[in-house]
């Protein structure tokens, strides 16, 4: 059996799309099909249900998923054998970037590669291009710097609004409140300009670093907090319709990365495309 085709499907089920694992595997969207309809004509059964805008699994193919993961499992194993040093992945990433989702990242992580050693911090942008320089990281995904000298490229656009806990309500003649990361946030910045173009009156009235502590303040009923769409925790919606708040400008998320080693580099893109 073509333990690569094995990993092929693995990635088009985690992923829902062809064209995502084969960016992960470095290849075409058309050589994952090959490779994937071949396997399924050895195993003599449908793995994938297959239509324009989705790939999932079928019933045979939940049924092969274990065996599927136990088999590249033993393969990896096998191929590092005679390998002393343990892989190893440090990524950083935007503190706003990451929320209650986090759990469903990190599962994405294990189940594409048990064995790696994996260390993720979550920080400010400018904290983490530091360490990344400083090569205490290998890759970092951040909100696009305001300096742009260092090279990278746009992993996505993520897109923000204002979410306060449900059944909150904005007194009338009072100004918005809000919870922000403070200064110098780009997204605050963001924010508070809009609030002004839009002549709506503003007082900041929590501060915290991080979507999970501005989360929150929101879910606590303390104020509205911008928050990246992914990021916004349960027990809070979508304000700015209802309010006519303003929108937020999508922000660039740039990928800065000196990855070379193939495993670590197919980790790196199963994470960045986790979050598209």
């Amino acid at each position: 059996m073509d333990v690569e085709a094995v990993r092929a499907f693995l990635l088009a089920g985690d992923l829902k799309s062809f064209t995502r694992a084969a960016e992960v595997m470095g290849t075409t969207q058309s050589a994952i099909s090959l490779k994937l309809r071949r396997l399924e004509e050895q195993l003599g059964r449908r793995l994938l249900e297959r239509t324009p805008r989705h790939v999932r699994l079928s019933a045979e193919g939940l049924a092969f998923l274990g065996v599927a993961r136990e088999l590249v499992l033993s393969h990896d194993r096998a191929a590092a054998a005679f390998t002393t040093e343990p892989r190893r992945l440090s990524i950083g990433i935007n503190q706003q970037l990451v929320g209650s989702e986090l759990p469903v990242l990190l599962g994405k992580m294990r189940d594409h590669d048990p064995n790696l050693l994996v260390e993720i911090r979550i920080a400010g942008t400018n904290e983490l291009m530091q360490a990344q320089q400083r090569g205490e990281l290998d890759a970092v995904m951040v909100l696009r710097p305001e300096e742009g000298g260092k090279r990278g490229r746009i992993a996505f656009q993520e897109s923000f609004s204002w979410f306060a806990a449900p059944g909150w309500e904005r007194f009338a003649g009072q100004p918005l409140p809000l919870a922000t990361q403070g200064e110098p946030c780009r997204i605050r910045l963001e924010a508070v300009r809009a609030l002004d173009r839009a002549g709506i009156a503003w007082r900041e009235v929590f501060i915290g670093k991080g979507a999970a502590i501005l989360g929150a303040a929101a879910v606590a009923g303390l104020a509205v907090a911008v928050l990246a769409r992914r990021a916004a925790p349960p027990g809070t919606v979508d304000v700015g319709g209802p309010f006519s708040l303003p929108p937020i400008r999508a922000q660039d998320v740039m990928l800065y990365s000196n990855l070379s080693d193939r495993r670590t580099r197919e980790a790196l893109r199963v994470v960045t495309l986790a979050f598209q």
